[in-house]
């Protein structure tokens, strides 16, 4: 699902006035659906429809030079709230006259949308024309994507030296390999473009090799030798324990998603509560020295779930970070308002000790949201390692004229503080650096970051 997007006297004469010609007949008509309508967001680029009594909802993804329809459309039960066939959803509720608010399941924040009219461009006939792709390809990053500047990347620059080369009859290889190349340079790891088969880019950070199926096996490996201890696994693999010899745990979570099988983020919430609870009972809460949270192989998934990790390790509510997205198809420093998105405790035990968070460059996306939001925790906890991957925003998830698809972030997450502080593209930085998953850790077998965490918790510090 790609977008993720009280009633007043007014509304309520509004009601009253939707009289069919069966009026005269004594015969009113039903009053107007709430939701029923066709909005567009407030940054995002995106047109939503509503009808049917608010038992459907398809959008639009649209620019300055596009209009393509989004995700398929999903179903309703007239309340608000939508699902997809994998269980997947989102809430559309009132915000306010005249304006609705739209939450997704698995992302925090919501966003804003306003009553408005189907861009003509929406019914305009379908091209397959390689330089109507690379328009629409250029546009939506010119309009969503907030950070060429600290890429050091100038994007009409970028326009005049590709779009020359792609014509009426440039191929598919000629034009994906130009689309590719127009993104490289950027470095970032949410952004992205495939056909659907064969051809697929995925950007990172340029420091990064990204994992194979060989060096997770290895990595796995590594970590079981450093722990020392048999771990406990749920969540499909995905949530790790043990104790510790020297009373500390050691909690690794390898992603934030697929944590069940079936039943989408319901499902998943379940899955890592259930592993939560078995990990953090109350007696362990009381008699833990230190708890290691180990998030250096973590490739993202739901930040609702971070945020759900962070909740079973504080004791008072903060704000994690605070959300916003690029705004000004012009101006890529304009944005939408700042959306808090909070921590409150769970209504259960909790652990509130010294804590060592454990980030590297594979710390990707959700992982990093983790790691932010943990960072407004009392006491605060000690970060070891490497810098995360620098990728916090939801992926905004486009359609090319050819059915190709790709995504890119269009949001930034800042810190609560007055500095505002965003750790796009650089990474949260650790408070103590140490190697992460190097040839000469693996060659000595050693674990410097795990290492130096438990010497620091056995001595109170974290």
């Amino acid at each position: 699902m790609t977008v993720r997007t009280r009633r007043t006297a007014v509304a309520l004469l509004a009601a009253i006035l939707t009289l069919t010609t069966a009026a005269c007949a004594d015969v009113a008509a039903s009053p107007p659906p709430r939701l029923d309508g066709v909005w567009r967001s407030d940054g995002y680029g995106t047109v939503v429809s509503i009808t049917d009594g608010g038992r459907r909802l398809r959008t639009w993804e649209t620019t300055a030079v596009s209009c393509l329809p989004g995700a398929p459309e999903v179903k309703g039960d007239g309340s608000g709230r939508f699902t997809d066939g994998e269980g997947s959803g989102l809430t559309v509720s009132r915000d306010g006259t005249g304006r609705l608010r739209l939450a997704f399941d698995e992302s925090v924040g919501h966003r804003v949308l306003r009553r408005a009219a189907l861009p003509a461009r929406c019914a305009e006939p379908r091209t397959t024309d390689p330089r109507r792709v690379f328009d629409v390809f250029w546009q939506t990053y010119a309009e969503n994507y907030p950070f060429f500047a600290a890429h050091g990347v100038d994007w009409r620059a970028v326009r005049d030296r590709y779009r020359p080369r792609v014509t009426a009859h440039t191929s598919d290889d000629e034009l994906f390999a130009i689309l590719r190349k127009m993104i490289e340079p950027l470095h970032d790891g949410h952004t992205s473009i495939t056909d659907g088969a064969d051809r697929n880019y995925g950007g990172h950070r340029a420091d990064t090799v990204m994992p194979t199926r060989e060096s997770i096996a290895r990595t796995d490996k590594a970590v079981a030798e450093a722990v020392g201890v048999p771990l406990r696994s749920w969540a499909q693999g995905a949530v790790s324990y043990a104790d510790l010899p020297d009373g500390l745990g050691y909690l690794r979570i390898t992603r934030l998603t697929r944590f069940a099988a079936k039943g989408g983020p319901a499902a998943d919430a379940a899955e890592l509560d259930r592993a939560l609870d078995a990990v953090l009972t109350p007696a362990r809460v009381r008699s833990l020295r230190g708890l290691v949270l180990d998030l250096r192989f973590n490739g993202g998934g739901s930040d609702r779930l971070g945020i759900r990790v962070a909740e079973r390790l504080t004791d008072r509510p903060y704000v994690a970070y605070l959300k916003h997205a690029r705004s000004d198809p012009r101006n890529p420093r304009r944005f939408t308002p700042e959306v808090p998105v909070r921590v409150n405790p769970h209504d259960g035990p909790v652990y509130t000790g010294p804590l060592a968070v454990l980030t590297g460059r594979l710390t990707i996306s959700a992982g990093e949201t983790t790691t932010q939001a943990l960072m407004g925790r009392s006491p605060a906890p000690t970060r070891i390692g490497e810098n995360t991957q620098g990728s916090f925003s939801d992926v905004l998830e486009r359609s090319l004229p050819n059915g190709w698809r790709f995504g890119l972030p269009n949001e930034e997450f800042m810190t609560a503080d007055p500095q505002r502080r965003t750790y796009d593209v650089t990474g949260i930085p650790p408070a103590v650096r140490t190697p992460v998953f190097t040839e000469e850790e693996f060659a000595a077998h050693k674990d410097s970051a795990l290492t130096r965490a438990r010497q620091l918790l056995a001595a109170g510090r974290g």
